[in-house]
């Protein structure tokens, strides 16, 4: 019987039989913590194996992106107890002028296709985009997994998602994703992997596939692949070093547990309103709802590609007063990118306020949140209460957004 993405990459880490519902033991390629966890993984260890050494130092990692530089007494410690640890234990530091752990993970090339990967990152199953198993994991897992380098895992489900038809020419991967929210909700996909076929899907070059299954996790599913490679992905997986990387495909013979077929066909430019990343709309629905200022970046969108986008709308444009647009680029290497090509000056020309690399304002506790009252449209992946601050949170695309602070309410490129 063929196996599916998952099924495969599961199987090149774990002796036995694999097959949904099986429990295995599952080797890991790299096991890793953020600035977020990491220090409750380093007291648990010295906690529970005191100064034993790691089952392999090479393969364990710190990223710090969070609060990046430290922006409280409180982060400004557990980042230096990461640090303390990690020279202790001879492990890297991927340190506060790395940016987000997960992208690091691939840029670094640690994460490559067919790799499994866990960490204390809620969206570590964003490393499908390269076709890697990647899984946020609680502290004491991730403790367990730096002294052994495995894990147990429950082998999901596989459903194949067929994407019939091509989006708008003015959609976007984000656009794309958001829709996919709504579809498929936070059921159809629920605690299973997802792998997503079609022209649409096939389209997407890397910072698509990041958006899209950065996003799995708010519609509940384990982790999304894009199994084929198109011309745009298989050129970026080339600058990025990956290129040799083989392929995980699925065989031709692979049993799902459900093919869902979504017509993506002329798709706009949609809108998640809050308080859900599954209430979206389209664009139009919410055409001009007053907004106080934008914020772009976080792992969902922070690569040079949505910035990009945002510096074509924003260009001899200003930011309207009174609306502040917070832009975060991913990592050091998209802010290089950046730099070299101008866009970070069309962006501050406009007005927006640059941010060093990270998660910027995604999650509360950071730069960049919104006070009481203050409405924000961002690229960020969740808009529940709380997530960046108190204010109310809509999500959209990069041309979206630069479109919404020129105009002060929510707009399309085609409205300014």
């Amino acid at each position: 019987m063929g196996r599916t993405v998952i099924e495969k990459i599961i199987a090149g880490h774990a002796g036995g039989r694999v097959e949904p519902g099986r429990i295995v033991w599952m080797d890991l390629d790299v096991r890793s913590a953020r600035d977020f966890g990491g220090p409750n993984v380093a007291r648990s260890y010295a906690r529970e194996y005191g100064d034993a050494p790691l089952a392999d130092p090479a393969k364990t990692v710190f990223t710090f992106d969070l609060c990046a530089p430290a922006c409280t007494l409180k982060y400004a410690d557990n980042q230096m107890a990461c640090r303390d640890f990690a020279r202790k234990h001879g492990l890297a530091v991927y340190d506060v002028d790395k940016g987000i752990g997960s992208h690091v993970l691939f840029e670094e090339g640690l994460a490559r296709p067919g790799a499994t990967v866990v960490g204390t990152d809620s969206h570590l199953n964003i490393l499908g985009a390269v076709n890697a198993f990647g899984q946020g994991m609680g502290d004491v897992d991730i403790t367990f997994a730096f002294k052994t380098g495995r894990t147990w895992f429950e082998v999901p489900e596989s459903v194949k998602v067929v994407l019939k038809g091509r989006p708008s020419s003015g959609a976007s991967a984000k656009d794309l994703t958001l829709f996919l929210c709504r579809e498929l909700g936070t059921k159809r996909i629920a605690i299973r992997s997802a792998e997503f076929f079609g022209d649409a899907a096939r389209a997407l070059d890397l910072a698509g596939r990041i958006t899209l299954c950065s996003m799995i996790t708010e519609m509940a599913g384990i982790i999304g692949f894009v199994p084929e490679r198109g011309a745009a992905f298989a050129h970026d997986m080339e600058r990025l070093g990956l290129g040799a990387a083989a392929d995980v495909a699925p065989d031709a013979d692979a049993v799902y547990a459900e093919t869902i077929e979504v017509d993506v066909t002329g798709i706009p430019a949609m809108v998640a309103a809050p308080p859900s990343p599954n209430a979206v709309k389209p664009l139009p629905e919410v055409r001009g709802t007053r907004i106080d200022s934008g914020f772009m970046g976080s792992c969902t969108n922070g690569r040079t590609e949505d910035f990009v986008r945002a510096a074509e709308v924003l260009r001899h444009r200003k930011v309207k007063p009174g609306v502040m647009l917070k832009v975060v680029p991913a990592t050091r290497r998209v802010y290089q990118e950046l730099l070299e090509k101008d866009i970070l000056g069309d962006l501050f020309r406009a007005g927006a306020i640059i941010i060093n690399p990270g998660c910027g304002g995604c999650a509360e506790g950071h730069a960049g949140l919104t006070g009481k009252g203050e409405v924000e449209i961002s690229t960020g992946n969740r808009n529940f209460p709380g997530k960046q601050g108190k204010g109310p949170v809509y999500l959209a695309s990069p041309a979206v957004v630069a479109a919404s602070c020129v105009k002060g309410g929510i707009a399309g490129p085609e409205d300014i």
